[in-house]
C-alpha cells in the first residue's frame, strides 16, 4: 500500500473512526484501524466488536493494499502535523511496518497483519428509512441525558427507539430513562419504519453516531434488523450491536391524571435553580417547590452551608403544595426545553412530574420527587 494524502482529509476521517477504539484493549487487533487503499479511494475501519465505522476518502494511490495501524498513535502523529501538509504513507516492504513521512518528519508504525482483524456480519436489514441530520440530533440531545449508567440495568444503557402512535399521528419515538426521570421524543414517522421492532440502541453508539451528525447537512440512512442497526453518513457508514434486552413498559410511568398545572418562564426558573442549588448538600442535590396563589418559593437546606430561598411569580391556581427534586435532574430537563414557557404538571409531593414545552406536544420528560 502507498498513497499520498492531505493532512486535513487523513485528520477528520481518522477522527470519525478512532474514537470507536477502546484505550484499553485485552485483544491487540482491537486497538488497530484497518487501512485498505483501492482504486483512488482509502477506506478506513474500526471496531469494538459490538461498534464499527467503515469511512472512505478520495486520495492518491501509487499502490494498493491493507493494513492495520495502531489507532491512536496514528491519530495523534496526524493531529500533530502542520496544517496544509502532504502525508505519504507506504507500507509496501512487507515487513509490517506502516511509514508515514510529511516533509522532514517520518514515523514507522509497526503493524499486525490484516487477515487478523474482525469483520462485523452485516446480515440483512429489513427496515429501512431516512431521516434529517436536524431530527435524529433532536431525538438524541433530547433524550440521552437521561440513559442510565447502572451496568446491571443494562437494558436501560441506551436510547429505545420504536414506532409509536399520539393523537392518532404515526411518530418515531425514543425513550431513555434511568428510573428517577425519562424522556420521550418524537418526530414524524419516515417512510419505511411502520413494522420496526423496538431496538434500544446503546451509549456508546449514541456518542459516536452523535459526533457524525455535526458533520452532515445531508439525510441519514437508518436501516434496522432484530440485532443490528447501521448509521449511513456522507462517507461513513457506523453499525451496531442492539442491545438484548426488554425495555421497561414506560408508558405505565407516565402519569395522566396530574391536576396541578404550574406555568413558568424556563429560563428564570432553571437560573433560579441553579442558584437555590449551590447551597445543597453533594448528595441530595435536593431543591424544594413550595407553590401557592402565583408565587413559587425554591427553597434548599444543607446543615454544612445553611439554606436559600428565591420567589418567583408563576401560573399557578391549584392547591398548595410542596415537592421536592434533585436539582441536577430538573436542570437537565429544562436544558432540553427548547421555548421559553415551561408546564410542570404534578398530582401530589410523592408521585412523578410530567414536564414539558409549552405548545410543543413532540417532547415529554417525567421526573420523581425526592422528600426533602
Amino acid at each position: 500500500m502507498k498513497l499520498t494524502i492531505e493532512r486535513a482529509v487523513l485528520l477528520k476521517a481518522l477522527g470519525h473512526v478512532q474514537s470507536v477504539v477502546e484505550r484499553r484493549n485485552t485483544i491487540p487487533i482491537l486497538s488497530n484501524i484497518k487501512l485498505e487503499a483501492k482504486e483512488g479511494r482509502l477506506h478506513l475501519n474500526a471496531t469494538d466488536m459490538d461498534l464499527e465505522v467503515a469511512e472512505g476518502v478520495t486520495t492518491e494511490v501509487g499502490a494498493g493494499g491493507a493494513i492495520t495501524a495502531p489507532a491512536h498513535t496514528l491519530y495523534d502523529i496526524v493531529r500533530k502535523l502542520p496544517e496544509g501538509a502532504q502525508v505519504e504513507m507506504d507500507a509496501t516492504g512487507g515487513d509490517d511496518r506502516l511509514t508515514l513521512r510529511s516533509s522532514r518528519s517520518r514515523f514507522t508504525l509497526s503493524c499486525l497483519p490484516t487477515e487478523d482483524f474482525p469483520v462485523m456480519a452485516g446480515g440483512e436489514m429489513p427496515h429501512q428509512f431516512r431521516l434529517a441530520a436536524g431530527e435524529l440530533r433532536g431525538l438524541i440531545d433530547r433524550t440521552r441525558f437521561a440513559i442510565s449508567t447502572e451496568e446491571t440495568r443494562y437494558y436501560l444503557n441506551g436510547i429505545y427507539l420504536h414506532a409509536a402512535e399520539r393523537d392518532g399521528i404515526d411518530v418515531l419515538r425514543a425513550v431513555a430513562t434511568d428510573g428517577h426521570r425519562l424522556a420521550s421524543v418524537e418526530v414524524p414517522l419516515p417512510d419505511g419504519a411502520a413494522g420496526m421492532p423496538g431496538v434500544i440502541v446503546p451509549r456508546k453508539t449514541v456518542g459516536e453516531v452523535r459526533k457524525l451528525i455535526d458533520e452532515t447537512a445531508a439525510d441519514i440512512e437508518v436501516a434496522i434488523s432484530e440485532t443490528k442497526i447501521r448509521f449511513a453518513f456522507d462517507d461513513a457508514v457506523l453499525t451496531s450491536k442492539l442491545i438484548d434486552g426488554t425495555f421497561p413498559d414506560y408508558e405505565r410511568v407516565i402519569p395522566t391524571g396530574n391536576d396541578k398545572e404550574l406555568d413558568v418562564d424556563r429560563k428564570l426558573f432553571a437560573d433560579a435553580v441553579d442558584r437555590v442549588s449551590a447551597i445543597s448538600s453533594e448528595k441530595s442535590r435536593a431543591v424544594k417547590l413550595s407553590l401557592a396563589n402565583g408565587t413559587l418559593v425554591l427553597s434548599a437546606t444543607s446543615p454544612e452551608h445553611g439554606n436559600a430561598t428565591e420567589e418567583l411569580e408563576v401560573h399557578y391556581d391549584g392547591d398548595n403544595i410542596e415537592i421536592g427534586f434533585n436539582s441536577r435532574y430538573l436542570l437537565d430537563i429544562t436544558q432540553q426545553i427548547e421555548g421559553d414557557s415551561a408546564r410542570l404538571s404534578m398530582a401530589d409531593a410523592a408521585s412523578p412530574t410530567v414536564m414539558r414545552e409549552m405548545g410543543d406536544a413532540s417532547a415529554l420528560y417525567v421526573l420523581m420527587p425526592m422528600r426533602v
